[in-house]
């Protein structure tokens, strides 16, 4: 018992007198040397079928510049070539896609008609003061109809209040009933 108490002390003396200069001194950490690289692949949809390409090639320090080919929905094949440096990613289309069709005739006139009647709108809603506003007014049909309409509903709401009231008195009844027939047990 002695004995392990005393192994015990002298490990930790050991451990506490344990050299740590070396966690206190100043860590400086030289940069890795430069690790350039270089890759190309070419790959397709299927078999002996290539569609996209890409090569990339670094330096090391940082700087990279690639190329990457494919095939766009018009079977056309476009390529991007590109520099990645500290100020970024910089693309380059070599093939600019096709300006957007002119519009024909009647687009044109269709557009003009369009963009006059939204202007015509526009200036409308910008002075709402000086808008006319119009109310329905309702024929003589819907007069008619909207009259019956009330008439069958007030028919209808006298029909509901004569079937609640009778509902109501119908219940008073039953609880009369009820109460007689129990104070009759009660009596017996």
């Amino acid at each position: 018992m002695a004995s392990d108490k005393l192994l015990i002390l002298l490990s930790a003396i050991a451990l506490a007198s344990g050299d740590v200069s070396h966690i206190l001194e100043d860590p400086s950490t030289e940069p890795p040397p430069p690790l350039p690289y270089s890759f190309s692949y070419t790959a397709g949809r299927f078999p002996g079928h290539a569609d996209r390409q890409h090569s990339e090639v670094s330096d090391g320090s940082g700087v990279v510049k690639g190329s990457f080919s494919y095939v766009d929905p018009r079977q056309k094949v476009r390529t991007v070539d590109y520099v990645a440096d500290r100020e970024g990613f910089h693309p380059v289309l070599s093939d600019v896609p096709p300006e957007h069709p002119t519009d024909s005739e009647s687009v044109a006139q269709a557009k003009d008609r369009h963009f006059q009647l939204y202007a015509r709108i526009a200036e409308e809603h910008a002075h709402p003061e000086n808008v006319v506003q119009s109310v329905p007014r309702q024929t003589e049909a819907v007069a008619a109809a909207a009259a019956k309409h009330a008439q069958l509903f007030r028919v209808i709401a006298e029909q509901h209040a004569r079937i609640a009231a009778e509902r109501e008195a119908l219940q008073r009844e039953e609880e009369e009933r009820q109460h007689l027939q129990e104070l009759q047990e009660i009596g017996h």
